[in-house]
Order: structure tokens, then sequence, then C-alpha cells
């Protein structure tokens, strides 16, 4: 039993194969998938999978590279969905990317802060997307009190200190490709550091593919790998990590099944 707890299977790349490869998914022990939609596009077909899959949910937001592009009504659209639709498990991915800038850095933050304002009032949590900003995210995420609803430092790539702190923020750290890469040395540090109680796995497909499939497209199934490496780093059976990751990922989506 694995959760892929960040999957983009709305994505294009899936055009000519996304029955199968969701059905991949299922073949390789995934129970459940979290998909984001991260924009009006997404978000609405990000929706229409959790309607055709009932162990695909969905987290729903405006990610940093889109916020110059967020109106109030879709701000308003998003928390409308968020509280009719029953799969939006998280508001997400949301955040700050320096990398891309293809937002003004105090327009992402901006957005940023409404948006876990949002999560606070529907008491949602939120997922993460950190890129080249781990200072202003934390800074972010504590004045905006976002412990109290917590959620996913999403394709962690920060240090093992800052880990802590967002452990200690009500964050779980969530692992994904990159934690299999030969000379990825920081996420293997990470993947040993955080205890199994704060530890997630993802692929973030399309993106990011694990060894041994690097280099081509990503997929659900191949959380499998994610998980086989950080068992192997904490020295625990694949089972169990599979187990507590996804007891986890429940816990924190609040999924009963």
């Amino acid at each position: 039993m694995l959760f892929d707890t960040h999957a983009h299977l709305n994505d294009e790349k899936f055009n000519d194969d996304r029955e199968e490869t969701i059905a991949r998914a299922r073949e390789n022990g995934v129970s459940y998938i979290c998909n984001i939609g991260y924009n009006r596009e997404t978000i609405e077909t990000s929706l229409e999978l959790t309607r055709t899959y009932d162990f695909i949910y969905t987290a729903i937001g405006w990610h940093p590279q889109d916020a110059k592009t967020l109106t109030d009504e879709d701000l308003a659209w998003i928390e409308k969905l968020a509280s009719e639709e029953d799969k939006v498990v998280a508001i997400g991915e949301i955040g700050l990317d320096y990398y891309w800038d293809t937002s003004p850095k105090d327009i992402q933050q901006n957005v940023f802060r409404k948006q876990i304002r949002l999560a606070r009032k529907l008491k949602l949590p939120i997922i993460i997307h950190d890129r080249d900003a781990h200072q202003d995210i934390l800074d972010i995420l504590r004045e905006e009190k976002a412990e109290e609803v917590g959620g996913i430092m999403h394709c962690f790539s920060g240090s093992p200190e800052m880990a802590r702190q967002c452990i200690d923020m009500n964050f779980y750290i969530s692992l994904g490709g990159p934690v299999t890469f030969k000379n990825a040395k920081k996420p293997k540090e990470v993947a040993e550091m955080v205890p199994l109680e704060r530890l997630l796995i993802e692929t973030d497909c399309p993106y990011l593919t694990p060894e041994p499939y690097r280099g081509k497209r990503n997929e659900s199934a191949y959380v499998r790998y994610v998980a086989e490496k950080i068992a192997e780093l904490k020295n625990i059976s694949f089972e169990q990590l599979a187990e507590i990751t996804t007891a986890n990922a429940k816990n924190l989506f609040h999924i009963k099944e």
C-alpha cells in the first residue's frame, strides 16, 4: 500500500496513455494518489480525475509561478470548490519560486499569504512549493500561523536543519525522485533524520523521475522506487515504510477509507 502524495496525472504528457498509467500505479501497489490542481485549467482537470477514480484525491491552489494572474474571483472559486468538493483534501501547491521568477517576489508572497489564510479559514492543510526561497517560506509560514493547519513540504529540497524547523511547525517532509539519485547527498541526509511519523513520499510526476528511470517521464507507479530507497536509508522494510507513510498521508488528509 503506497500513497503518492503529489502527482500531476492531468498533465498533457499523459494525454496518450493516462488510463494505462493509472492502472500501472495500481498494479504497483499504489492505493492512493493526491493529484494537484494549481491554476484554472489544472484545478478543473484534477477534479475530473477525482470523479473518475475513487482512489484519487486532489489539492487545489495557485502556483507561485502564476501568482500574478490570481484574481479575487479565482480565490473565491478555490474557496467554493474546497468547501463543496469532498475530495479536495488540501490547498496547494502554493508557495514561492525564485528560480523561474515568472511573477514578482512581492506578488508571490502576497498570494502565498492569502492562500495560507484561506486554508486556515477552511481548516485544510497546505502543500508547499519552495524553490530557492527557503528563508522567506519559513518566515511567511511562521507569520501566517500556518502551524494551525500544517501540511506538506513538497519535494523537500532544504537542509536537515530546515526540515526540523518545518516539522516543529506541524509539517510533513515529502521526498521524491531526487532521494534515489546517486550524488544527491542532501535528500538522503534528510531522509535519514526525519522521524517516520513525519515522512511522506511522492513522485511529482511527470517530473523528477527516480532511478532507474531518470531522464524518462515519471509516473505514480515509480513512487515504489522512492519508498525502497528511503526504507534502505532508514534500515527498515519496504512494507513498514509503505504502511507508515500511507497512514501519515491519510491522517493529514483526513481520509478514512
